[in-house]
């Protein structure tokens, strides 16, 4: 039976975690690994100036006091004899769409997986209602996982739509559209009268073309974007290279 390791970075105690392995534990065997507390936001981060503390929790699940590439890079290296076959990060509570992708910490989870060598699938309900939907998805896809084939360094970044099950339109296959600069942060004062700042929400989106994935799951489709780790951006090296070449 194939083997998954689930992970998030909404905390172990998520319930899109808890949907996820309910969802996938008739067709795999699992191991859950999750921090131990909400990282949101943490993306690729690694914990180097402390060694990390991993729970064994009542339900069968693994918490650990470090992001979630800390949980996925545990999960993965030298706490159980065999190595699993595809980490699964989510369900996010919340869309990772367009250039969230930079600083989700389900992503990261997903890209630590694949750095390590896995194939990887981060999982996210653009909501907080319909787990259930989302956690059907997952399932469609582990269950046709041995027929995708993707390029080294690659995974699949999904979106789902917070709708019925039956209200889902279908799958898309999309690209990553981007989202315009964020809002000012907001200015509070703590019961001290100290100045604090809350980072504010992401910017409105600045490319939602019809092969986005903004635009699959504001019609109702669920998206599937393949994503890389090789951030290069090849189309420039010739004008860098012509830009370092006039001054030096």
């Amino acid at each position: 039976m194939r083997r998954l390791l689930l992970s998030n970075d909404d905390g172990v105690h998520a319930p899109g975690l808890r949907a996820l392995h309910d969802a996938l534990v008739p067709h795999a065997r699992l191991r859950v690994v999750a921090p131990d507390r909400d990282k949101s936001g943490a993306s690729n981060s690694l914990t180097l100036s402390r060694p990390l503390s991993l729970t064994d929790m009542d339900n069968g699940f693994y918490s650990v006091d470090g992001t979630p590439a800390d949980c996925v890079y545990l999960g993965v290296n030298g706490l159980w004899d065999e190595k699993p076959d595809l980490v699964i990060s989510g369900i996010n509570h919340g869309g990772n769409l367009g250039d969230d992708v930079l600083y989700s910490g389900t992503v990261a989870a997903a890209m630590e997986g694949r750095n390590l060598g896995m194939a990887a699938i981060a999982m996210s309900l653009v909501g907080s209602r319909h787990f259930d939907t989302a956690g059907r998805v997952a399932a469609s896809l582990v269950g046709a996982a041995d027929q995708l084939s993707l390029p080294p360094r690659s995974l699949l970044n999904v979106n789902v739509p917070d709708l019925p099950w039956d209200e889902i339109q279908g799958f898309r296959v999309t690209r990553m559209g981007y989202r315009g600069p964020a809002t000012r942060p907001l200015e509070v004062r703590d019961p001290r009268g100290r100045v604090r700042w809350w980072i504010a929400a992401a910017g409105e989106n600045a490319d939602d073309g019809a092969d986005t994935d903004f635009a699959a799951v504001e019609a109702g489709y669920v998206s599937i974007t393949p994503l890389q780790t090789d951030l290069t951006r090849h189309a420039a090296i010739a004008d860098v290279q012509g830009w370092l070449d006039a001054f030096t």
